[in-house]
């Protein structure tokens, strides 16, 4: 049962980007004074979770030094990631001569780069509801512009929104793959110190999606206080969820 709710969940997660999509073909753009609250929420319920509780369980159920080197371990995963298949959210950055080949690399390094993603919410989930469901709201919404930085060079370049839509949920789809491959490397090793170096691993990567992609974000061209409040609220709902739920 548990496998199977962090299954959904992951999927669910995945999906947002096709939001993204829809986000894009009937607002063209995600509003303003909405976004950069959004990924500000986003990246509060990530680094409070990765610190105030997986980190915590990891080093309890691992060690400390095993947990501090899984911590540090995911977070270099994704830094390679990150630097091998660098992707953008902003698909209009590209020349319209080339819309095309760029939505579909686009595509292609969100995909990849969701990867991770997928496992982080399949692993959070699969240890705990209580922080997994959140989680996998966060990487909902943080994916919604990944569906629209796909959307619009695929759409400009073809003029057909189900090839664009398509393209989008495609690269989402990756996480639920992410969680699944990364299930079944994992489970003939799984058990309860394996899962919390797991935990580790995923605080590493909540914590480097944070800081290298959700915040930068959701500062670029959205001057004020608006992301810091996201921020706030990301951590307070978190911190809230783990009081009721745990």
């Amino acid at each position: 049962m548990e496998f199977f709710t962090a299954l959904v969940l992951s999927v669910l997660a995945g999906f947002s980007t096709s939001i993204g999509a829809l986000l894009a073909f009937f607002l063209k753009k995600p509003g303003p004074s909405i976004m950069p609250i959004a990924m500000g929420f986003s990246a509060g319920v990530m680094i409070f979770v990765a610190f105030a509780e997986m980190l915590p369980q990891a080093m309890l159920g691992a060690g400390q030094a095993n947990a501090f080197i899984a911590f540090f371990a995911g977070m270099g995963a994704i830094y390679l990631i990150d630097v091998l298949l660098p992707h953008a959210y902003k698909g209009e950055k590209c020349e319209d001569q080339k819309m095309m080949r760029c939505g579909t690399l686009v595509a292609i390094g969100i995909a990849i780069h969701n990867f991770p993603e997928g496992m982080a919410v399949f692993f959070s989930s699969l240890s705990s509801l209580s922080f997994g469901l959140p989680i996998a709201i966060a990487v909902a919404i943080h994916n919604i512009p990944e569906g629209i930085a796909v959307f619009v060079p695929i759409f400009e370049a073809t003029k057909s929104r189900g090839k664009a839509f398509l393209y989008s949920t495609l690269s989402g789809l990756a996480e639920p793959l992410g969680a699944v491959i990364g299930f079944l490397f994992l489970m003939p090793f799984l058990n309860q110190f394996t899962l919390d170096l797991v935990l580790g691993a995923v605080a590493g990567i909540m914590v480097f999606i944070s800081f290298d992609e959700l915040l930068p974000f959701s500062y670029d061209g959205h001057p004020g206080h608006k992301p810091i409040l996201g921020i706030f609220f990301g951590m307070a709902v978190m911190a809230a969820s783990l009081w009721m739920l745990g």
